[in-house]
């Protein structure tokens, strides 16, 4: 069995967007969440928080999402961390490029506040049973 997703690591610049997300992840979907505003504060922090679920903005100042997984992705014991991208990049093809990096899925900005807790535990469950599915075939 899985454990449970807990705690997230947030990545968003915009100020307004990561207030409502951190209300969201919080309040409403029970996370433990840490909010960081820059790649390279992420990656400064990812391994003292330990984080079950990277959630990440994919356009940032310093450096974007992908460019910030691929930093933490070199972390002794975070190369494996499931990520899920949220972008206003709606485009397919743009979608499946975060796909293709490994991602669990993309969130579409604008999302659903009261609802965004629930799709990402509905997000893990799924990765836990493919896991699962997947070691029995084996």
């Amino acid at each position: 069995m899985t454990k449970p997703l807990k705690k997230v690591l947030y990545l968003e610049d915009d100020p307004h967007i990561a207030e409502i997300a951190m209300i969201a992840l919080q309040d409403i979907g029970g996370f433990t969440v840490l909010h960081c505003a820059t790649g390279a504060d992420a990656v400064a922090k990812v391994s003292e928080f330990s984080p079950d679920l990277l959630l990440f903005d994919v356009m940032l100042p310093d450096m974007d999402g992908p460019q910030t997984l691929q930093a933490i992705r070199q972390i002794e014991h975070c190369d494996q961390l499931p990520v899920i991208f949220m972008t206003a990049k709606a485009q397919t093809h743009e979608q499946q490029q975060y796909i293709d990096l490994g991602a669990l899925t993309v969130i579409l900005k604008p999302f659903d506040a009261m609802m965004l807790g629930e799709q990402l535990t509905s997000i893990w469950n799924s990765r836990a049973s493919a896991q699962s599915r997947d070691r029995s075939a084996a």
